[in-house]
This record gives structure tokens, sequence and C-alpha cells, in this order.
């Protein structure tokens, strides 16, 4: 009877082990959530007036608008591809309403650069095709380290408004997330790296909502007078203006000033490819 019975126990023995899988610790683990999040997209998506994957596309994928490209192609990015610029390259595009009439926004983007070796690095603008500089112009200064980034920010109001942040660690040689915002309630600029806020403050002469005028095209990888023609009738190249040679990649435009935490969760949830 002994020997029944143990030839009936291992029977069943093995015939439950070969049911059994496997065990794969990653699917136990569990879903990715950053402050309640598991998408970039899910962050603030009532807000979002722009939008610039780059992954294999130039298209704004919020209007569907397309532009056109001058010497940019596409490389490796934070999440699928991204563009990649180089001397004399940029990519222009024609700006929806949504971002003409921003009153507060948010600017987030991945930039993969070396800092500035001849020339100021363009990074955004919404031109002005009047002005000396942009709508809003967003620009790498030329002496810019890992030391000591710095960072433009001109804002057109009533004339050119000015927020320089210095002193901006480890800006270049890898991918590094950026994200500028304005409010229109406070008047507040604030400047983040890799979802931090490492600069803030207040511009003399610029507050409340904004207004912009003249808006010309979108420029990705220089400053607006550094395109063939120039964007704008105030001025031509300038020698001491250049080029972004690196890669820019997952570009947002806001309508509203992020907070704290949705810029951060944001940068985050980009950084793991969501």
């Amino acid at each position: 009877m002994k020997t029944k019975y143990f030839l009936l126990m291992a029977t069943i023995t093995m015939g439950l082990s070969s049911c059994q899988k496997d065990f794969d610790p990653s699917s136990y683990s569990p879903a990715l959530n950053i402050g309640g999040y598991t998408s970039a997209k899910q962050v603030a998506p009532s807000n979002l007036a722009a939008y610039w994957a780059f992954d294999g596309s130039l298209i704004d994928s919020v209007s569907n608008g397309g532009g056109t490209n001058t010497g940019t192609s596409f490389g490796t990015g934070i999440k699928g591809k991204s563009l990649q610029g180089a001397a004399n390259s940029y990519f222009l595009s024609s700006p929806s309403t949504k971002v003409t009439g921003l009153t507060s926004f948010t600017v987030t983007e991945w930039i993969n650069t070396p800092p500035p070796s001849t020339g100021i690095i363009g990074l955004f603008s919404l031109s002005n095709k009047s002005e000396f500089w942009g709508n809003l112009e967003v620009f790498v200064e030329n002496g810019s380290t890992n030391e000591n980034g710095k960072l433009r920010i001109h804002i057109n109001k009533g004339g050119d408004k000015t927020y320089a942040a210095d002193n901006i660690l480890n800006l270049f040689g890898k991918w590094t997330s950026l994200a500028i915002s304005y409010d229109a309630t406070s008047g507040n600029i604030k400047v983040y790296v890799n979802g931090s806020r490492v600069s803030a403050g207040t511009v003399t002469g610029l507050s409340g909502p904004l207004a912009f005028t003249n808006s010309g095209n979108l420029v990705f990888g220089t400053v607006q007078f550094q395109t063939t023609p120039s964007q704008t009738t105030g001025t031509t190249k300038q020698d001491w203006a250049s080029f972004l040679t690196g890669q820019l990649d997952e570009v947002r435009i806001y309508n509203k000033a992020l907070s704290d935490e949705e810029v951060g969760f944001l940068s985050k949830l980009e950084a793991r490819g969501k």
C-alpha cells in the first residue's frame, strides 16, 4: 500500500510541476508610476500646445503642422530618434495659434550638445519678423562650460526682456532635460535641469499675460537671425552666433507654467522612455 501511495503522490507532484511556469521576476514587478503618471503624455494634456517627438518626423503632433528642414537629420534620442543638428543647419516650423497666442508657457526639451565653441547655441525660437530677438528665444551663451552653463531667455512684451540663468552645472556632453516657464500671474521665470529647479526670478518690465506680436516661424537649432534668409528684418547673421551641432529631442510647449512637481514627473518619465 505504501508503495502505491508514494507512486500516486509522485505522479500528482510531477503533474503540478509541469503546469507551473518558471518564475520571472520582471512579470511580478509593479508598473512604473511616477506621481500618479505612467506616461509623459498624461502630464497636463489639456495644456499641451505643441509637441515634436522628432521620432523620424518633423511634424508637430498637436497641430499636425510640418516645416522646412535645412541640413538637420535624425539621430538616437532620449526616446526613439532625435533631431541631429549641424553647422549651418536648422529646422523651421509654422506655429499654430495655440503657440502664437501663449500668455504663460512652459517649454521642455532634451538636449545633448557640446558647449559652445564658435558662438552662442540657439535651441528654440518663436521668431519676431521685425525685432532683433524673437518673441521667445532660448540659447546657450558664449563661454558656457559644465561648471558654469549660461542660459539666456529673451521674451518680447513691449520690447525685449532678457532673463539670464548662470552657473548651471553639467549642461553639456550628455542627454539633459531642460525646462523654462513663465507664469503670467506672478511674472516668475523658472529654469529646470533634469526636473529640478536651478534658477527663478523676474525681469523688470515683464509681468502679466504675454501678447506676442509679428510672430514668424518657430526655429530649432539656431537663433532667429542665423537662418538663410534671416527670420527678421531687424538683423542678419552675426559672427558671434552659431548652431546646435548636437541633438534635440522631445520638445513640448504648454500654455501654462507647469508646477515644479509636473516638470519633475515629466523629466523622470521621459528619461525612462515613457
